[in-house]
C-alpha cells in the first residue's frame, strides 16, 4: 500500500469517529429538549387538575356561604312571620321561607355532586404531584450525564483533531487537496480497497493494466470512475509447514 494511502485511510477513519461524535454531541440537547417538553406537559396538566380542584373547592365554599345567607334570611322571615297581622301576610311570609328552603336543598345537592367530584381530583393531583417530582428528579439526573458525556466527547474530539492535524501534515500538498477534494465529494468516504479487481466503493471493475500498477504499491493511484484513493490488500497465504 502506497505510504500517502495508509495516511489517508487513517485519516478517514478519524473523520467518521470525530463525525459520529459531533451527532451525539449534536443530539444531545436535542434529547434533552424532549424529555422537558415532556415534563412540561405533565406540568400542565397537573397545573390544569389543581386548577379544577381550587374551582370545585371554591364553589363549594360559595354554596355554604349561600346557603348560610338562606338560612339567616329564613330565621328573620319567622321572627317576621310571628308578628303577622293577618293570614295573608302569614301565608306570604311561608311561601318566602319555603323558596329559601327550595333553594337550600339545592345548595347542598350540588355540594354533594361537588363533593363525589373533588375525591377523584384531589387523588389526581397527589398522584401526577408525586410522578412529577420523581420525573423531575430523572431529568435532572439525565441532564448531569448529558452534559458529562458531552464533556467527555468534547475532550475526545480535540484528542481525535490533534491526531487528525498531524496524519494530515504528514500528507505531501497535492495528496492534501486530493483527500479533501474527495472528502467533500464523498461525505468523508475517500479511500477504498480493491477486491477481486473492482472498486469496493463504486464496484466497478478496474482495468486489467490500471490493477497490476495497483498491485505494485509504488504509485499513489485513483479509482478511474468515483475518483477514491485506492489501496490493494494482497490475501493472505496459507503457510506450509510440512
Amino acid at each position: 500500500m502506497h505510504p500517502d494511502v495508509a495516511l489517508v485511510t487513517q485519516l478517514q477513519q478519524l473523520d467518521h469517529r470525530m463525525s459520529a461524535i459531533e451527532k451525539e454531541v449534536a443530539e444531545l440537547p436535542r434529547h434533552i429538549a424532549a424529555i422537558e417538553k415532556t415534563l412540561e406537559s405533565h406540568l400542565r396538566r397537573l397545573e390544569a387538575d389543581k386548577a379544577a380542584l381550587a374551582a370545585n373547592q371554591r364553589d363549594r365554599k360559595n354554596l355554604e356561604l349561600e346557603v348560610g345567607t338562606h338560612q339567616a334570611k329564613i330565621s328573620k322571615l319567622r321572627d317576621q312571620m310571628a308578628g303577622a297581622k293577618n293570614n295573608e301576610q302569614y301565608k306570604a311570609f311561608q311561601n318566602e321561607i319555603d323558596y329559601a328552603e327550595k333553594e337550600i336543598k339545592k345548595c347542598e345537592d350540588r355540594s354533594i355532586q361537588l363533593m363525589s367530584a373533588s375525591e377523584p381530583l384531589d387523588a389526581a393531583v397527589k398522584a401526577a404531584d408525586a410522578a412529577l417530582k420523581e420525573e423531575q428528579k430523572l431529568v435532572e439526573a439525565e441532564k448531569v450525564k448529558a452534559r458529562q458525556a458531552t464533556s467527555a466527547d468534547q475532550a475526545e474530539l480535540e484528542k481525535l483533531r490533534a491526531e487528525h492535524k498531524e496524519a494530515f501534515a504528514k500528507l505531501p500538498r497535492t495528496s492534501q487537496a486530493a483527500y479533501e477534494r474527495i472528502r467533500k465529494k464523498w461525505k468523508g468516504t475517500v479511500s477504498a480497497e480493491v477486491k477481486e479487481g473492482r472498486c469496493s466503493a463504486c464496484q466497478m471493475m478496474l482495468r486489467p493494466q490500471f490493477f497490476q500498477d495497483l498491485r505494485r504499491g509504488t504509485d499513489l493511484m485513483f479509482c478511474e470512475t468515483c475518483t477514491r484513493f485506492l489501496y490493494y490488500n494482497a490475501p493472505d497465504r496459507a503457510v506450509d509447514m510440512s
